[in-house]
């Protein structure tokens, strides 16, 4: 299937997971360290897969270990310092500066990898980038915290460029496997700092088990299988709208209220993915 709307609706669904994660997750944290947390998530993940299909390893080589390795630690990376910088700036803010991969994507596949990003898709990012704004901000100061939220932004960015250029003719499967295996590593080594912690009750254990399994393995390979056909710039827009869905998870469970401000938020990001989507590379995703 390489229809790009059939292919947009199906990397929706990420953000749609995603977007419920945050509602998921959002008295979890209370009770267990993030980084003990995400470890525990991203190592049952990859444990989950592994078992279902052993036969994934057969996949592994030298250079399909490097790529996965890599992808993974961007990823990982990402998660770490928006982790840090969270707790030292607001969850709006937080929300704002991550999305701004949707940015720093284009700027990384044009200036390392010299990809030609068109006005339609830099018209898309701005736009985005606006919509964002108006989803999360309520003034803007930059500080140690922001700082590193925009580290963050800049990882994902590089995870999302790296899947583009790998992910074409890899195994979905084994690749996904290894991406998670390394990011749960890496949050476990980042956890023996204060120390690593098991989940302390039931509602802990839900939550690891749902983002294990749906927030990461699931999602994580249909981010994969989709962008071996699907361009960098146009699913770091697409994966913006995580912020709007979880924008409405917040609504429709009472923890937010649906205001002038987010509508028009939303509208922005959606026109942005609209647009990014109806200008895809034709020749990556034949209509």
């Amino acid at each position: 299937m390489r229809n790009k709307y059939a292919l947009t609706g199906i990397l929706l669904s990420v953000a749609v997971i995603w977007g419920s994660a945050f509602v998921v997750m959002k008295d979890t944290l209370h009770r267990q360290d993030v980084n003990s947390f995400l470890a525990c998530r991203f190592i049952l993940a990859a444990l989950v897969m592994a078992i279902l299909r052993p036969k994934t390893f057969r996949h592994f080589n030298k250079q399909f270990l490097i790529r996965g390795v890599i992808l993974g630690t961007l990823l990982g990376c990402g998660y770490i310092f928006q982790t840090f910088g969270l707790t030292l700036t607001t969850v709006a803010k937080t929300g704002f500066i991550t999305g701004l991969y949707a940015v720093f994507t284009p700027l990384i596949a044009a200036g390392i990898l010299k990809k030609h990003i068109s006005k339609v898709q830099w018209f898309s990012v701005l736009l985005a980038g606006i919509g964002l704004a108006f989803l999360s901000l309520n003034g803007l100061s930059i500080g140690l915290g922001e700082f590193l939220v925009v580290i963050s932004a800049a990882f994902y960015a590089g995870h999302i460029v790296g899947l583009s250029e790998w992910s074409a003719g890899a195994d979905t499967y084994a690749l996904t496997v290894l991406q998670l295996g390394t990011v749960g590593v890496i949050c476990f080594i980042a956890s023996l700092k204060s120390g690593f912690h098991m989940p302390p009750d039931s509602g802990v254990w839900k939550a690891v088990i749902y983002t294990a399994v749906f927030a990461s393995a699931f999602a994580f390979i249909v981010q994969t299988w989709v962008q071996s056909f699907m361009s960098a710039t146009s699913t770091g827009i697409i994966l913006t709208m995580e912020y709007i869905f979880a924008a409405l998870f917040g609504v429709w469970f009472g923890h937010e209220s649906l205001t002038l401000r987010v509508i028009i938020g939303g509208s922005l990001v959606i026109a942005a993915m609209y647009i990014i989507i109806s200008d895809e590379g034709r020749e990556r995703i034949p209509a």
